[in-house]
């Protein structure tokens, strides 16, 4: 009889002794866990070849930055985030043999409003005109430190791609 009662209360001791060791419960890891966010003007790239020309048949490829997700985990003093970016790239009729590689960003904002995090990287794609179109899954691992638990509540993941001057300027003129 005692060890059925042993038994039956076991996961609620575990979860008793995980909770002491300084772990939150996923409810919490999900209802302090940053969102991500597409930075505007940059959840779309287009790229052109090297020289003047800027009509569409100077395009070497175009990116699209998709769906943008996080998952966090709580550990002792710190927000383990797990975060997932979906980037798709097209061929354009300049494209050319070199890899294609798509720059993008992410940055942790804190409560102040401040970079206090940050990280550039760049996305491969091998494109021709045989093979137009590819995607990649990009995934990363933040961690973020927090004295208590409303601490979280400061900070924002902001992503995008990382166009050139000449690149944003496109993209604000509405690809024209």
């Amino acid at each position: 009889m005692t060890l059925k009662k042993f038994a039956r209360s076991a996961p609620f001791v575990l979860a008793l002794l995980l909770a002491g060791c300084g772990g939150g419960s996923a409810e919490e890891a999900r209802a302090y866990c940053p969102q991500p966010f597409t930075v505007q003007d940059a959840g779309r790239l287009t790229h052109f070849r090297d020289g003047p020309g800027r009509d569409p048949r100077d395009v070497e490829w175009a990116a699209q930055l998709g769906a943008v997700r996080a998952t966090c985990t709580l550990r002792k003093s710190q927000m383990e985030v797990n975060l997932i970016m979906r980037i798709a790239v097209v061929a354009g009729p300049s494209v050319s043999a070199a890899p294609t590689r798509v720059p993008y960003f992410v940055r942790v904002i804190g409560s102040q409003g401040t970079v206090v995090q940050g990280q550039d990287f760049i996305a491969d794609f091998k494109l021709s005109s045989g093979t137009p179109r590819s995607g990649s899954q990009e995934e990363l691992s933040l961690s973020l430190p927090y004295s208590k638990l409303a601490d979280l509540n400061g900070y924002r993941i902001a992503v995008g791609l990382k166009p050139t001057m000449a690149e944003l300027d496109y993209n604000r003129r509405g690809g024209q």
